[in-house]
């Protein structure tokens, strides 16, 4: 699962990758190897900068919405976070109220090195209000990007927590669905059927109301009278359904395309993952003129 930890471990673990791949390169000293290191440089750089890219363009493309106008689909919007209406959640380590949550417990091994033990993040949707309107946020299967972040060690454990805060301006792109209201998926003819196969179960206010000529039995006019005023009754219930106002939800896209969460502002976000991106681009054009240069050196 994707996860605030993303910027902050997955790039540079990539430039790490770079640095082995180097190392290996000059530690075997041959010319097959360093073909090897370089094209292996040219796939992680092709790949990193691919991801960046996109992340970038999807934010800085993506225009920011109003909850109570925006269109059925992939949208960004910006509010303040807040609880959902049923309560808020606690923070794994610190039982602060939060909307979000991440944590990692490390246990202090006998070298003097931590190995990871427990681990976790919350997947309870919270409410973003951007003054227009409100829509819950499901942070399932989101990249979370989280500036709070506590570390603290206590006997042989160390701590790590990050946290999205209520009241925090919360950023948020994905998309945007709005369930019941207007938009309510209705099946007509089914609803009408289980109505009447309610109505059967009664036989006696079946009977009073629509045995118009008393004598005990439902003829095949009086069942048509019934399904008439099934069709009205179902009518009249999918307009007030409606009618009603729906609610709002933010949640991954169907399509795989970028689901981020963050309480950083979108601008920096994606000067973040342009810089990246130029970086891995380099990587790539470097590794490839590399490349050139070591076959043109064996030739």
């Amino acid at each position: 699962m994707l996860d605030s930890l993303r910027l902050r471990i997955i790039e540079p673990l990539t430039v790490g990758g770079y640095l082995v791949l180097i190392v290996i390169g000059i530690e075997m000293q041959t010319r097959d190897a360093w073909i090897a290191s370089l094209t292996s440089i040219l796939v992680l750089a092709g790949a990193a900068w691919t991801m960046s890219y996109r992340r970038a363009r999807g934010i800085t493309d993506t225009p920011t919405s109003n909850i109570a106008s925006a269109a059925q689909g992939y949208v960004e919007l910006v509010g303040r976070g807040h609880h959902h209406p049923g309560g808020p959640i606690l923070s794994r380590c610190t039982a602060l109220p939060c909307l979000w949550f991440k944590f990692i417990i490390e246990q202090r091994s006998g070298n003097d090195k931590w190995r990871q033990v427990n681990s976790g993040q919350s997947e309870e949707s919270f409410m973003l209000d951007d003054g227009s309107g409100r829509c819950m946020v499901d942070p399932e299967h989101a990249e979370v990007i989280a500036k709070r972040k506590e570390r603290w060690i206590q006997g042989n454990y160390r701590y790590t927590e990050w946290l999205l805060l209520p009241q925090a301006r919360i950023y948020a792109l994905g998309q945007f669905s709005t369930v019941g209201g207007a938009n309510s998926n209705l099946d007509f003819r089914q609803d009408v059927s289980d109505l009447l196969a309610e109505w059967k179960q009664d036989k006696e206010e079946l009977h009073k109301r629509f045995d118009l000529d008393g004598d005990g039995n439902i003829n095949e006019q009086e069942w048509m009278l019934a399904r008439q005023q099934a069709r009205r009754d179902i009518n009249k219930e999918h307009k007030n359904i409606r009618m009603q106002s729906g609610t709002n939800v933010m949640h991954k896209p169907r399509d795989g395309r970028l689901f981020l969460i963050s309480d950083l502002d979108p601008l920096r976000l994606a000067r973040r993952y342009q810089l990246w991106a130029w970086f891995h681009l380099a990587m790539l054009f470097g590794a490839l003129g590399a490349v050139v240069w070591v076959l043109s050196q064996h030739t």
